[in-house]
């Protein structure tokens, strides 16, 4: 039977901690917690669970899981974010699945809750992920903050029943926080890949996306959070073509 490591990236999650390993501990065979110097109790949390317990300073969403992949004694990864845990119904895939690796990775669906209330619409759900594969086949990829594990071309890939469990905002003032910090990430990391803004952008992406996500994607069916996501996923956009334009005008 293959053995798995369990790779969770910190940063004072002392309120989500406890939960995301108490979700893998009798799933996996190592917990490797890597923490960007947490100033709350996230270590002494830890401390209280079989997980090692890494001291680095944060490198970007991307290249800091890539560094946790090296960190893990088993090729096989279980990669969780602190926010996150597994259902009662997807640690039962992963323990069959353990039995017999058939595939290099294997994807799941992540339900998002969000101030107390499960999205099932909004763009949000289902929100596949692959977070089970072979570390040999693949690498963490994507644009910052937003980072996808990507199988080799030849790699083959399954599916678990299940859901990732993501406990996002706790407030709405959590996600206005977040928002803005994660839009300065993206504005950052479109101009590094050489896209522009400009005015027409600014205007048409915001509307674009609210309609896409509350419209299309029925957000309205998640009632007044559903609105909320709607809002400030607008406002994302905006503030990241804005960002964008600004860093454009300064160089």
């Amino acid at each position: 039977m293959p053995k798995i490591s369990a790779i969770i990236l910190t940063l004072n999650e002392e309120r989500n901690i406890a939960r995301c390993l108490d979700s893998v501990k009798d799933v996996v065979d190592e917990i490797v917690v890597v923490d960007s110097f947490s100033t709350d109790k996230t270590e002494s949390i830890v401390s209280q669970y079989k997980a090692r317990f890494v001291k680095q300073e944060f490198l970007g969403y991307i290249e800091q899981k890539n560094l946790a992949l090296k960190l893990a004694s088993h090729d096989h990864i279980l990669s969780l974010d602190a926010d996150e845990a597994l259902s009662p119904e997807l640690r039962a895939s992963v323990l069959e699945v353990k039995e017999k690796f058939d595939c290099d990775g294997y994807y799941m669906n992540r339900l998002a809750n969000y101030c107390g209330q499960w999205i099932r619409h909004s763009g949000w759900y289902p929100d596949k992920k692959m977070r089970l594969f072979n570390r040999k086949m693949g690498a963490w990829k994507g644009t910052n903050p937003h980072d996808k594990y990507v199988l080799n071309t030849k790699a083959k890939s399954g599916f678990l029943a299940g859901d990732i469990l993501h406990y996002t905002f706790y407030t709405v003032e959590e996600h206005k926080r977040q928002v803005e910090n994660f839009s300065s990430i993206a504005a950052q990391a479109k101009f590094d890949q050489g896209i522009r803004s400009n005015a027409l952008k600014i205007l048409i992406k915001p509307i674009a996306r609210f309609v896409k996500g509350y419209i299309f994607k029925l957000g309205f069916l998640d009632g007044y959070y559903g609105w909320l996501i709607g809002i400030y996923s607008a406002r994302a956009t905006y503030l990241k073509y804005s960002k964008l334009l600004k860093i454009q005008n300064n160089q």
